[in-house]
């Protein structure tokens, strides 16, 4: 089960205000600061999706171009003897580096 909520491609960083009783989130991975909130799960869901939707219609209404959260491109700097074993263990699976590190990337982020 993922405890993840994600919406057109961006996600949220959520946290519980005990001053407020509620649980308070932003969208996560970008410079822009957008914020949401809800009493419940099902409210936080529903105002992040609302959250996302207005920010896309903002960046729209206003000619700017809405920031994606993460590019895909990710780059690592590792010891020569990682980077080997890397390659070994994704030659092996008969996989290229790029395809074994996503699997074990996914699976090390619990997706």
């Amino acid at each position: 089960m993922s405890s993840l909520l994600s919406h057109k491609g961006y996600a949220a960083r959520i946290e519980f205000s005990s001053e407020d009783e509620c649980f308070v989130g932003h969208i996560a991975g970008i410079k822009d600061i957008v914020g949401f909130h809800g009493e419940t799960v099902a409210e936080l869901k529903a105002a992040f999706e609302e959250a996302v939707n207005d920010y896309l219609d903002t960046c729209e209404q206003i000619g700017k171009s809405p920031q994606k959260p993460y590019s895909g491109k990710l780059t690592l700097q590792v010891p020569p003897e990682v980077h080997a074993a890397v390659a070994t263990a994704a030659e092996l699976s008969g996989k290229s580096i790029n395809q074994w590190a996503t699997e074990a990337l996914n699976r090390a982020a619990s997706l």
